[in-house]
Formats: structure tokens, sequence, C-alpha cells
């Protein structure tokens, strides 16, 4: 790959994180100062992301893979999402925003598929270089948090108060609108499947896979997976507003941690996989959605912020030991056959379904512990997740039989 090239794709990445988290990080915070959302509502803006989840597939497999370049879709995505964060930005009430807050998440998440296709057409041994470019979405991520919190303080009490983090939403529409138009400069990805060959839906969604739950052991893992999703949305949506709400500052910047400690246990996996076996691996990264949750529940922002800090520490084992196993496991347990269908079976189960129960969960569970004066009984909230996550990590390690599972780095 010419090092230009792989510049383009490392600036797309860039971009395409930098988009995703420089506004859904604070989204719960902002809707719930600036525009009086309630726990629901806030779960119901934080689920587009599930509904897009699940609505994506259908435009990539009967749209983007058969009619449009690659490129030229993720372009024109991009521009029409720059138009609705602006859009958002505009909002005075949830009525008014939830629209474009769904809207925007239908039109984003295919977009996550979009990159990739275009950076594995341009790779003549993805598993070698695909890293060097991805990494550069983590980044992106990372520098947007700093960006709101150290350099423009927008998530500073005094600015949330002054309804500063609608600027969020400004810096997204302007990086959107460069991502879109930048798109259009990319390597040249043209559609992979014939407009005249039949696609079915259960192709798209990925069900020939659901062959693969007839084995008891991926069973449970498919299980497992969605229901560990019910603690990770109460991270998404709940997160951000409660490190704001007990006094910790700079508090978005602050959550990248959790990012950098992404790449480093990203790093750190093949050593776990080899060492420990993928089932011991997994326990570990339940394990460390319940601590987690349990020093967010009994942490404050002063003589015990080190458990809030660790708390944040803690997302690169429980994403990635996690998920990317169970990425791993899913990839070994396939076969060549149902590759593509098993990972696009287990992402609609997870970030569609799961989450989609996960953010309405976190939701009813946030409303239910409102004090009168707006403030939260964040001990008794995170105690949930934290309970949730060690019970399905007990019935893990109960009904899924040990197998050795080969890890290629």
């Amino acid at each position: 790959m010419k090092k230009t090239t792989q510049f383009q794709l490392s600036f797309m990445m860039f971009l395409e994180f930098f988009i995703w988290g420089g506004w859904f990080v604070t989204l719960g915070t902002f809707l719930g100062n600036n525009l009086n959302a309630s726990g629901g509502e806030t779960a119901m803006a934080y689920s587009t992301q599930s509904w897009g989840a699940i609505i994506a597939p259908f435009i990539i497999g009967l749209i983007a893979d058969r009619y449009f370049n690659a490129e030229r879709i993720l372009g024109v995505l991009h521009l029409i999402g720059a138009f609705l964060m602006y859009q958002m930005s505009q909002a005075t009430g949830f009525n008014g925003f939830y629209p474009y807050v769904l809207g925007y998440m239908i039109l984003y998440m295919p977009t996550l598929a979009l990159v990739n296709s275009v950076s594995f057409s341009q790779m003549t041994d993805p598993a070698k270089e695909f890293s060097f470019v991805r990494v550069w979405g983590t980044v992106g991520w990372i520098v947007a948090g700093l960006v709101i919190s150290y350099v423009f303080h927008w998530d500073a009490k005094e600015a949330i108060a002054d309804g500063m983090l609608k600027n969020t939403f400004l810096m997204v529409a302007i990086a959107s609108a460069v991502l879109g138009l930048f798109s259009f400069t990319l390597p040249k990805t043209p559609p992979k499947v014939n407009k005249d060959e039949k696609v079915t839906i259960s192709d798209i969604l990925g069900l020939d896979a659901l062959k693969l739950l007839k084995d008891r052991n991926f069973l449970m893992f498919f299980l497992a997976s969605i229901l560990i999703c019910i603690p990770l949305a109460f991270y998404y949506q709940q997160a951000n507003p409660f490190l704001v709400e007990v006094g910790v500052e700079n508090a978005t910047g602050k959550m990248t941690i959790g990012q950098a400690s992404e790449v480093v246990f990203m790093l750190l996996l093949p050593y776990f996989f080899k060492k420990f076996g993928f089932k011991k691996t997994l326990l570990v990264g339940m394990l460390a959605w319940a601590v987690r949750y349990v020093l967010f529940a009994y942490g404050n922002a002063g003589e015990l912020a080190f458990m809030l800090i660790v708390g944040i520490a803690l997302h690169g084992i429980c994403y990635d030991f996690f998920f990317v196993s169970g990425q791993i496991y899913t990839d070994s347990k396939a076969g060549e056959k149902f590759k593509s269908a098993a990972q696009g079976l287990i992402t609609l189960a997870t970030y569609g379904v799961g989450m989609l129960i996960g953010f309405w969960v976190a939701g009813k569970i946030s409303d239910e512990f409102i004090r009168p004066d707006g403030t939260h009984v964040w001990e008794q909230i995170w105690i949930y997740p934290a309970i949730f996550a060690a019970v399905v990590m007990v019935l893990f390690a109960l009904f899924f039989k040990n197998e050795k599972i080969e890890y290629k780095a």
C-alpha cells in the first residue's frame, strides 16, 4: 500500500471516530442538563445507535454493495450527517432533537462498515496492515474528548449551565462535512455484488449463521454476548453524566483513558489468549465489568477519585477481553462458509438487540433513583449493572465448557 493511500485511510479513520466520540460521550450530559430530558428520553436517544445497527446491514447489503462505490456513499452519508448534526445543535427540546438524532444514527452506523470496506480494498495483507490504519480511529476518539475538556472546556459545570455543550454538535457537523468532501478523494471502491445478483434478507442479516447455535458452547457465548451488552449500555449512557454530576473536572477528557487502555490491552490480548485460553479471557472481561461498576458506586471526586479513574481505565479489559475475543471465537467456530454471516449475526445481537435492551433498562433505573433536586443516587444505580455482569459471568463459567481456540495475531 502506498504511503499516500495509508495517509488517506488513516485520516478517514481519524475523522470517522472523532465524529462519533465528539458528541456521543457527552450526549447524556447535554440531554439531562440542557434539554431537561428524563432517563427514559435519554435512553431513547442512545437507543438510536441500536436502531442504526439493526438498519445498517440493509443499507450496506441492498444499496452500497450493489449500486454505488463505497467511498461515494460514505461521502453522501457524512454530508447529510453534517446537516443533521447542525439541526441537533439548534434543538431546544427533546421532541425537536429526537428525529434528528434518529436520522443521524441510521445514516452513521453504516459508515462504520463502509470505512472498513474502503480500507480493506486497498490492502494486500489486511491482517498486518489494517491495525495501523484502524488505530487512528481510536486516536480520533481520544482527541475529540481532549478537545472538549482541555481546549474548549465545554463540559465544565459552568459551561454546561450556559449551554456550551451544544457546540459539540457544531464541531462534529464541521468534521462530518470535511469527511464527506474528503471521501470523494478516497481510492475507488466499486460495488462488490452484481446489481442483478439476488441477495436475500437472510444473507444480509447473517441468519445462515443461526446453525451455529446448535453448538451448546456457541449458544452460551451468543446469549452471554447479548446479556453483557446490558451493563455496557449503562457505561455509554450514564458514565459522563455521572462524572460531571459528582464533580469530576474535565470528565470527557478523563474518559479518553478508557480508549488509551483499549489500545494497550489490544496488544496484550494475544498473550492472554495463549496463556489462559478463550474461556478465562472472557471471564476476566466480564469480571472487569462488575469491578468497574463497584468502583463507580463507591468512588467519588475527592479522596476516592482514583477509584473512578481505575474504573474508566478498565474499559480496555472490558471491551477487548470480551468483544474482541468474541469476534475471534466467532471466526474460529464459523468456518469459511459462514464467517461474514456469523460476525454480522453477533453484531446484530449485541449492538442491535443487546444494547437496545440495555439502554432501556439504564434509563428506567436512572429515573428510579433521581432525587427531587434532579441529582441521582449513583451508588444504587451502579450496583445494578455490577450485579448483572457478575451473574452473567457466573452463568458463563458454569455452562460454557472450555475449548481450545487458536489465535493467530
